[in-house]
């Protein structure tokens, strides 16, 4: 039986799932012969201890006795602020690195983060859930196997049934950085396309305070990709429905929908149609539970040499680039050629 042990960094909302996810792992990785164990720790003492506590989990008091504890991985839940020296003392350490997206609050700070992994051969997987998400898998293969023909359209969908803490929006670096990213990464993983251009418009008919911190509760954008196909990416703090993500691709032959279920959080307006019947979703924790699993034990995977990264730091920027050129589109009331958004990113790296 393989031992790995994770020393997981940060317990708030996404940490505690995390740390649930990795003590249930065991259950789903011993037939392979892999035993996890966990290692927690956050600068909320008693709050990290009780949650050890309840998982068998060890605690440790700072990051540095973490890493040194000798653990196989680093799993980073923390701030988005936090997350360039913590990547960086993981990989300093010689160990695999998972961190939640984004690497850095915006690309120019991502920048000399990657220049780092780089140079030092670091091995950091990034958290973007969808690419684990059945749904999604499914209408990738599909699209590669070329049962949809070619694509026309595609348009991307991200609502929460209710906005975070304004305080948490003040510093999340806009709607389009927050919530679209995972859009913009996973319509550049399915494809196999770039985003070439951005042009976003914004509107905040909810609360005040939103607007008061710089950002919107509801967002469009359109993309144009580097074959010239054109998509769009709505997202929403205010959907009483449920939460909703869905990704509706029409091909010349055949279209899916990708997030269409009996939970959807959708009803129909035609007589006598009923479906969907289900209860919808409430939070993306919900709606991703599998894919949150599944992208726990890809981490312990690719810590044994079993996969390649399934997300790699220079995905999570390109996904990153992206919702840069977005937020600037929707301060700007123009479009923005995402190449140029990179060339200025650089400029401030510099």
């Amino acid at each position: 039986m393989k031992d790995v042990i994770l020393g997981l960094v940060g317990v708030g909302r996404i940490g505690v799932m995390h740390a649930n996810n990795i003590a249930a792992l065991n259950g789903v990785l011993n037939p392979q012969g892999i035993n996890v164990r966990l290692l927690l720790t956050d600068v909320a003492e008693d709050h990290a201890r009780g949650i050890a506590a309840g998982l068998g989990a060890g605690f440790l008091p700072s990051v540095e006795k973490l890493i040194a504890s000798g653990v196989g991985g680093l799993v980073i839940a923390t701030g988005t602020g936090t997350h360039p020296e913590l990547i960086k003392a993981g990989v300093n350490a010689g160990i695999p690195v998972f961190c939640e997206k984004p690497v850095a609050m915006n690309v120019a700070d991502a920048l000399p983060v990657l220049d780092y992994i780089r140079e030092h051969s670091g091995v950091v997987q990034i958290g973007h859930q969808r690419r684990f998400d059945h749904g999604y898998l499914e209408a990738k293969r599909a699209y590669h196997a070329g049962e949809l023909g070619w694509i026309h359209s595609l348009r991307a969908v991200t609502c929460d049934m209710a906005p975070p803490p304004v305080e948490f929006l003040a510093s999340s670096g806009g709607l389009f950085r927050d919530c679209s990213v995972h859009d913009f990464d996973i319509l550049r993983w399915l494809t196999g396309r770039e985003i070439v251009e951005v042009y976003a418009k914004g509107s905040n008919n909810g609360d005040p305070a939103i607007g008061a911190v710089g950002d919107v509760d509801t967002a469009l954008a359109l993309v144009t990709f580097d074959d010239g196909t054109v998509g769009t990416v709505s997202a929403s703090r205010y959907n009483g429905a449920g939460h909703d993500v869905r990704l509706e691709i029409q091909g010349s032959s055949r279209s899916l929908m990708v997030g269409l279920d009996e939970k959807t959080a959708m009803a129909s307006a035609e007589a006598g149609i009923e479906f969907p019947a289900g209860e919808s979703h409430r939070t993306f924790a919900e709606r991703f539970d599998q894919a949150y699993r599944s992208e726990m034990a890809a981490f312990v995977e690719l810590i044994l040499g079993r996969r390649e990264n399934p997300c790699t730091p220079e995905d999570a920027v390109a996904a990153s680039r992206v919702a840069d050129a977005a937020q600037e589109s929707l301060a700007t009331a123009v479009p923005v050629n995402v190449g140029l958004a990179k060339a200025t990113a650089k400029a401030k790296a510099a």
